[in-house]
């Protein structure tokens, strides 16, 4: 388990730089995004399961792609979402292409339709849970899909020198209080915070993680697209673009939209798709750039950091944050 120096030197590390389990159809989503205005959840956030992770999340970069209609159906709009490779540190054809359309102001919209969506993936229990519909499955280890706005905050606490502890230890963590406001008409969460005194997780929760054990996060991503599935992202996007129908004939074995079954899902190509991806009943991915977006160095592993360096490592990045 990689230590809080470790994770703020990665942190450090990538700001400098840019400056699979199958779905199980159960609840262990907690949709945080259902509270109403003015209430609070609280969570408390758990290691991931693959220890080779130094962060206790993992993040997850997908493109919708809207269509008019089904082919052979009606023409209401349905959206298909696929995985964007720059996920793995790999060039997205898609991207490469949307990137030019802001230096467009006609195309600026249009880009910002196709423009990745961001999240993050994390797990742990709910402390208070202000949602009376959402029961508590049987295993109490829930998951949570933590949009930008929300992951900005875990993100800046972190780099916090007043943290001294990881909030996921099992004995001295933090609590996390996901506050839900309006802004503008939607939704704003920039009022969540860390809860300000730390505490242990009770026996009833150490009993769940040795029971059930932590979820590996990355078993949860959609799986890296292959040649074939690469080919036919690239023409759904350019029939998207083009105002064209979702084709199932063409399409459906690999990526179809969410809910929809077209009678082929025992076909053979469809054991090499991306798996269906949990997805939120509302939105929580960040939004597209207001101008055209600086392309981004392919971010390198920073080296991590033993026990007996983490004082040096912090004080160097409180050093870079002040200078």
């Amino acid at each position: 388990m990689a230590s809080l120096a470790d994770i703020r030197a990665r942190l450090a590390a990538q700001e400098n730089k840019s400056a699979g389990s199958t779905f199980q159809g159960d609840n262990a989503i907690y949709p945080h995004w259902n509270i109403a205005e003015g209430e609070t959840a609280t969570v408390r956030f758990l290691p991931d399961g693959d220890t080779s992770n130094p962060f206790f999340w993992v993040e997850r970069q997908m493109i919708r792609l809207p269509f008019n209609g089904v082919v052979g159906g009606d023409n209401k709009q349905v959206v298909v979402t696929v995985p964007c490779v720059e996920m793995w540190n790999e060039t997205c054809p898609i991207l490469s292409e949307v990137r030019a359309w802001f230096k467009d102001p006609s195309l600026e919209d249009m880009g910002r339709k196709y423009w990745k969506k961001r999240s993050y993936l994390f797990q742990g229990f709910v402390h208070t849970n202000p949602l009376d519909d959402d029961k508590t499955p049987e295993n109490p280890i829930r998951r949570f899909i933590i949009s930008p706005q929300i992951f900005t905050t875990i993100k800046s606490s972190l780099m916090d020198p007043d943290m001294e502890e990881l909030p996921t230890d099992f004995n001295n963590g933090l609590d996390f209080r996901i506050t839900k406001t309006t802004k503008g008409g939607y939704a704003d969460y920039s009022t969540s915070s860390w809860a300000r005194k730390e505490s242990a997780l009770n026996a009833d929760e150490q009993a769940a993680i040795e029971q059930y054990g932590l979820f590996d996060l990355k078993s949860f991503l959609p799986n890296r697209p292959g040649d074939v599935e690469m080919k036919v992202i690239q023409e759904m996007f350019e029939a998207s673009v083009d105002g064209k129908a979702y084709d199932p004939d063409k399409w459906s074995s690999y990526f179809k939209p969410a809910g929809m079954n077209f009678g082929n899902d025992d076909t053979p190509r469809a054991a090499t798709s991306a798996p269906a991806v949990e997805a939120p009943k509302a939105p929580v991915t960040e939004a597209a750039p207001t101008a055209a977006p600086v392309e981004e160095p392919k971010a390198e592993a920073a080296p991590v950091a033993s026990a007996d360096k983490a004082q040096d490592i912090l004080a160097m990045i409180r050093a870079r944050q002040s200078s």
